[in-house]
């Protein structure tokens, strides 16, 4: 039984966001090591789809609800995991206001259910929290480098706002927190229209039309699949550490070099058609995963080609021609 399995089995864990696309096989996974899994989620970017084959799963429950607002869970809960956010540009940049309430309210709501409830509570941060970062690869200890009135802003400030109350309720009233920061993750159940690379590259290169590369496509992104992210993300939600900790692959790679794997991966290969860059957009994009592999013990295991082919069955069947 792995230190996972063992922590979990038996425990309630109320995932919040648990509809969307990572926290869905996090609840696949804590149900298969015998949790109970409570899904809070109001689908503005998830989808019940995700998870709707747990139902009927011994103590799995999916609730429709906003997080922002008050949040009770019946009963004992053991862990809250807080996935509730808008994460792809596309979707933050439709809807900003949704973005700071569930990363401020949201996250203040998470924290006090956890304390209620002497639970232990997962925050899903990111990578975002580096904004256009000036130092690579970004170690846990770099504060960043973000434009909190750009567009962007709206997610990099509130997973930075959350962050920072997540620690002020670790400080001052003893809740137990894990902070993890997420890099570009991808793998089946990434919405077709998700807006980010991964998802318009293939939907193009199904299509048999050129990828849309953004710039140049000299930008780089390090991307996890996401088993490899899951591991990750619940070795440290067990572990003894509270973060931040970096969960990504630190393998590197240009948007260029991504479309011409993607291309690859599908067996078609329309080219690429370049568009301008969003504002604040990353040059850079690289974790240092050296506490992740000192303090959990994890480190990536799936190539980007493995990864890349076990994703195009996916997009396969879901990319309308």
């Amino acid at each position: 039984m792995s230190a996972v399995t063992e922590a979990v089995s038996g425990r309630h864990a109320v995932v919040l966001g648990g509809a969307g696309f990572l926290a869905s096989h996090l609840c696949d996974r804590l149900a298969a090591a015998g949790a109970q899994v409570t899904v809070i989620d109001n689908f503005i970017t998830g989808t019940s789809r995700n998870v709707e084959h747990l139902l009927g799963t011994d103590g799995f429950t999916l609730v429709d609800y906003d997080v922002t607002n008050y949040l009770h869970v019946a009963g004992d809960v053991d862990f809250v995991l807080h996935f509730a956010s808008p994460a792809s540009p596309a979707d933050y940049l439709r809807w900003p206001i949704q973005t700071l309430k569930v990363g401020s309210l949201g996250t203040h709501k998470a924290l006090g259910l956890a304390r209620a409830k002497g639970a232990r509570l997962l925050l899903a941060s990111t990578s975002e929290v580096y904004g256009d970062p000036q130092v690579s690869p970004q170690p846990e200890t770099y504060w960043g480098h973000v434009n909190p009135v750009g567009p962007r802003g709206v997610y990099d400030e509130a997973k930075r706002f959350s962050e920072a109350m997540t620690l002020a309720y670790h400080r001052q009233h003893g809740v137990e927190v894990r902070i993890a920061r997420i890099f570009n993750t991808y793998g089946p159940r990434m919405r077709v229209d998700d807006g980010r690379a991964i998802p318009a590259f293939f939907a193009a290169a199904l299509r048999n039309q050129p990828l849309p590369v953004h710039g140049d496509g000299s930008q780089t992104r390090s991307l996890c699949y996401v088993d490899d992210e899951v591991e990750g993300l619940l070795r440290l939600l067990v572990s003894e550490h509270t973060g931040p900790v970096n969960i990504g692959n630190p393998d590197e790679v240009t948007m260029l070099e991504l479309a011409q794997r993607v291309q690859d991966a599908v067996g078609n290969h329309p080219g690429v058609v370049f568009h301008p860059r969003p504002q604040d957009d990353p040059t850079v994009r690289r974790p240092d995963t050296t506490l992740a592999s000192q303090l959990l013990g994890w480190k990536a295991e799936i190539s980007l080609d493995d990864g890349l082919r076990r994703t195009a069955g996916w997009f396969a069947e879901h990319v309308r021609p």
